[in-house]
């Protein structure tokens, strides 16, 4: 079990302009979802701009939704509990955990394979941090395991933990467009 924690070092520079470390301590937004057991979502850092300036001030906790300001960045940790087996109380946890993404994705697509498919108009680096998860797409899936790194495109998707023991993945979301 987790408690979504996730500790943040952020560097700065000190009144002389020298490198130092600004803040140590556990990210401050972090979010349970009631209707699932120890699923937590931990916004670590965004960016509002690209090119960003290297000063630019924590805004993390001004953060709303899932997707990455315009032109910007979001950096998230995701802790994954397993999947509940019965698939009514999945697609009613799913929808708990994601309904902002359901509300506002295009739902259009197929949701066959896992109630939980989705897609949002980013590029995102997936890097499994603990335990494994399966990265579902509409034509195929593949097991990640820590340390592995996936590069999600836009594409319409969905993670599922089929393991018995919770998933830390840390997602960097980038804004994007589609041709």
């Amino acid at each position: 079990m987790t408690d979504g924690k996730v500790r943040r070092v952020v560097t700065g520079f000190d009144a002389d302009g020298r490198a130092t470390i600004v803040s140590d301590g556990d990210a401050p937004s972090i979010k349970s979802v009631p209707g699932r057991p120890d699923y937590y979502s931990t916004n670590v850092w965004r960016t509002g701009a690209a090119p960003v300036s290297v000063t630019e001030p924590d805004r993390i906790e001004d953060h709303a939704g899932v997707a990455p300001p315009a032109n910007g960045t979001i950096l998230r940790v995701i802790d994954f509990p397993p999947e509940p087996g019965d698939p009514a109380e999945r697609a009613r946890q799913l929808k708990a955990s994601f309904g902002e993404i359901f509300d506002d994705a295009d739902r259009s697509q197929s949701q066959a394979a896992h109630p939980g498919m989705h897609q949002t108009d980013t590029v995102d680096y997936a890097i499994v941090l603990e335990g494994d998860i399966v990265a579902i797409l509409e034509e195929a899936e593949t097991v990640l395991r820590a340390g592995d790194i996936l590069v999600q495109r836009g594409t319409n998707h969905a993670w599922s933990n089929q393991s018995e023991k919770s998933c830390k993945v840390a997602f960097v979301l980038i804004d994007g467009r589609r041709p």
